[in-house]
């Protein structure tokens, strides 16, 4: 308790203080206010000047051989050469890039200008949708933003690889040609194309920039479930889970600077199918993509382990759209979430293990299995038990088009369906539900994945990328998956139902929340 003459003496003090205060010089203010700004920077906008600290203590850092394998037999960059080009295929970004990393480096060493470019190539397809595109090409936008500011020359060539960028590399006089990684029939094909009808004195490399253990190194072979290649990739993990080197200013500038790429008019030519649009939640490019990162690590990184089987919570990172184009990369999502997110605890253990052991299993199944979208490229057991139960009377038969615009009897699949088409997004578990309702409402197990595979490639803004390929083989072709009591329909292949998933969320109130007639 505070005595009257100890009261007077405090008031005394503080009016001291104040006037003090008034007559403290302006720098002095100045500085308080500068660490009160430091201090409202950190509550929000802190990743991107951590992650630009962590590049610059890791300047010098070596890249690592065994990310890159030769295409070609030659091995040494062609002798006269005007420059080095990197042709990014499937990772869209300038940092934490190791193919765009290695370029660099052999540039530099030969003292060469550094090229970037794209080959935009539209397929006429139901597939090729705004929703895509646009995203695919506001994010290449930031790239040639940030490649201009490096003295990078970036080149948007339009047609197929085979077609464009032999010619480009002759013209331009490069001496190496370093792309990316991507274990799809399509990219691996234009390889091979670009193989053909290259000159035989000049390297062509590829870098796995997407995985954190390289494809090729984790395993030489298909892994059959995720218990299969957990080990490999961890025995490799602290060798491959290092720091990135930052992509720098390039000292070396081209003689003949590229043209620059009007964006708006590219997106405004292209033949795609405009009907499914953009997506309001995600951003393109790098910057949005490490905001989004930001907010799981602050906010929903502490649920994931206990709540992300929920729907209806926050809890999931959403990082897909921003690493399935290559715009952030999986391998910085790793390293953040392990610096930042210590307070989460075990969960981020269980983020990891679907970050890179669950995802880097989908690279493999599809570089070592040519059918990865195909009932043919499953396991033995499960094609006999399709087969075995592929005339089973269906409860329902409902045709694509009834499907795609969700006019089913089950409410639960028709608003998941709807968030699909909508936003361009579907929960990780509802994805495995509504997969699975689909092989039990078509006439085949092929019509079932077919049918599958296109609604999730053309409304995912994730889509046409293994993680939904094999999501989708695991839904209805048992991949990585295991036998079950067999039943009608689905065989030995583990069933879901919509029982289930009422003990598991609030169905109610996911069904609400994207219900078709209540939004229309």
């Amino acid at each position: 308790m505070v005595t009257p003459m100890r009261r007077r003496s405090t008031m005394s003090d503080r009016k001291r203080k104040a006037k003090s205060a008034a007559r403290e010089p302006a720098a002095k203010q100045q500085k308080l206010a500068s660490t009160k700004e430091v201090k409202e920077a950190k509550a929000g906008g802190w990743l991107q000047g951590a992650i630009q600290q962590q590049r610059t203590e890791n300047k010098e850092m070596s890249f690592n051989e065994k990310r890159l394998r030769f295409i070609s037999d030659a091995k040494k960059i062609k002798q006269g050469s005007e420059g080095v080009l990197y042709w990014m295929l499937r990772d869209h970004r300038v940092q934490d890039n190791w193919a765009l990393i290695h370029a660099q480096q052999l540039a530099v060493k030969e003292k060469l200008p550094l090229h970037v470019c794209v080959c935009l190539h539209v397929p006429k397809s139901e597939l090729s949708t705004l929703r895509h595109y646009s995203f695919m090409l506001k994010g290449l936008e930031e790239v040639e933003k940030e490649c201009k500011a490096l003295d990078v020359q970036f080149h948007l060539l339009h047609g197929s690889v085979g077609e464009v960028l032999p010619g480009f590399v002759s013209e331009r006089h490069l001496g190496a040609v370093v792309t990316d990684f991507s274990p799809l029939r399509e990219p691996l094909k234009w390889l091979d194309d670009l193989k053909k009808e290259f000159p035989q004195d000049i390297p062509l490399i590829q870098v796995d920039a997407h995985n954190i253990v390289p494809c090729w190194v984790a395993s030489p072979k298909l892994e059959y479930a995720a218990r299969t290649i957990r080990g490999k990739i961890n025995k490799h993990l602290s060798e491959f889970l290092t720091d990135f080197p930052p992509i720098e200013k390039h000292p070396h500038t081209a003689e003949q600077a590229a043209e620059p790429v009007d964006w708006e008019e590219t997106l405004s030519s292209l033949s795609i199918d405009r009907t499914v649009g953009e997506t309001e939640w995600a951003k393109p490019g790098a910057g949005a993509g490490l905001a989004m990162l930001e907010s799981f690590i602050d906010e929903r990184l502490k649920l994931f382990d206990s709540q992300r089987n929920d729907p209806n919570a926050a809890a999931l990172s959403q990082m897909s759209p921003w690493i399935r184009f290559g715009h952030v990369s999986a391998q910085r999502v790793a390293l953040q979430v392990q610096r930042s997110g210590k307070k989460a605890g075990v969960a981020v253990s269980s983020f990891i293990e679907e970050l890179v052991v669950r995802r880097e299993l989908t690279d493999n199944f599809c570089f070592y299995n040519e059918n990865y979208d195909s009932v043919e490229g499953a396991h033995e057991w499960a094609r006999k038990t399709l087969k075995d139960h592929a005339k089973d009377k269906r409860p329902y038969i409902y045709t694509r088009r009834q499907l795609e615009e969700a006019q089913t009897h089950d409410h639960l699949w028709n608003a998941a369906q709807y968030q699909m088409v909508t936003e361009g997004k579907m929960h990780g578990f509802l994805r495995m539900y509504w997969a699975k309702k689909i092989l039990e409402w078509t006439s085949s197990p092929e019509e079932a994945l077919s049918t599958s595979l296109y609604l999730n490639d053309r409304f995912e803004l994730d889509g046409q990328d293994p993680n939904g390929f094999v999501g989708c083989m695991w839904s209805i072709c048992g991949v990585h998956d295991q036998g079950w009591a067999e039943r009608p329909v689905f065989g030995k292949i583990r069933y879901m139902n919509y029982k289930g998933c009422l003990r598991k969320f609030d169905v109610g109130r996911f069904e609400k929340k994207y219900s078709p007639k209540a939004s229309s």
